[in-house]
């Protein structure tokens, strides 16, 4: 772990983490992990949320972007994050396979977007849509599995290795609504972005070393950069566009599958239908 955070720690650029599904199998437990973590420097990493005692996992947080310091945003998220822990494996014996994310992360998550949207839409210039969310976790849902060649953006080199059981999650953020883009890691040889019911649900991309890959394939990471509008007295409103990018860790360092993954010009063309 110190070694992968290094590069953001050095850099003073603050970073969050989730957990996959095999950091319980050295010396630590889960919780141990996401302790450690949360301990390290310049992380915004939490544990769990203080007012759900009760959550299933480790490291179930949000994170707010706030407007520009000066705004009507200053004090509203206009950008919002999300991170749930999708766990290792099934603990039910009927239940074959990798985690899931269960109904009291779900309840957790529906009850922090409502509050977000709440105090969002209540601004002095009454914002019609709730602000774009962005869902982190590790285990890919089922519905990844929904897409094909022609349908999305990179390579699927490997199935889908969700949770044997659909936990209804990607329902769960359909309907809350917020959520543009969804991130998931498990999958070492996928690494593309498709879009479903309006939610792009996308894969890191095969980042490091120390697991299996394939040979002539660079390791990549996904990049997403949310953009800020401006406003005509020179200032800056709300999330203009969320584009997403891979870098390879090639020679050049290329930069592959640009795509939009969510503009406001867009949803506003969707509102108005």
């Amino acid at each position: 772990m110190e070694a992968a955070f290094a590069p953001a720690i050095s850099s003073n650029i603050p970073w969050a983490a989730v957990l996959g599904n095999h950091d319980q199998q050295s010396t630590l437990s889960r919780e141990g992990v996401m302790k450690h973590i949360v301990g390290m420097k310049s992380t915004l990493s939490q544990l769990n949320p203080p007012d759900v005692p009760d959550i299933d996992g480790f490291g179930n947080y949000n994170l707010e972007v706030h407007g520009i310091e000066g705004s009507e945003l200053t004090n509203k998220s206009v950008l919002n994050l999300y991170f749930l822990d999708s766990g290792d494996y099934s603990t039910v014996p009927s239940i074959p396979g990798y985690g899931w994310i269960k109904p009291s992360q779900q309840f957790w998550f529906q009850r922090t977007s409502r509050k977000l949207k709440k105090t969002y839409m209540h601004t002095s210039n009454a914002m019609k849509a709730p602000a774009p969310g962005l869902a982190y976790f590790h285990i890919p849902l089922p519905e990844y599995a929904s897409f094909d060649s022609s349908n999305f953006t990179g390579v699927r080199q490997e199935g889908i290795s969700s949770a044997s059981i659909n936990s209804g999650f990607f329902t769960t953020m359909v309907e809350a609504g917020d959520v543009k883009a969804a991130f998931a890691g498990h999958d070492h040889l996928n690494d593309f972005c498709g879009k479903l019911m309006d939610i792009n649900l996308c894969y890191a991309g095969g980042f490091g070393y120390h697991a299996y890959g394939k040979a002539g394939w660079s390791r990549r990471a996904r990049m997403v950069v949310a953009s800020l509008e401006k406003t005509g007295k020179g200032g800056w409103g709300d999330v203009k566009s969320i584009k997403t990018w891979k870098r390879l860790d090639d020679e050049h360092l290329t930069t592959i599958d640009t795509q939009v993954l969510w503009s406001k010009r867009s949803a506003g063309k969707v509102l108005r239908m």
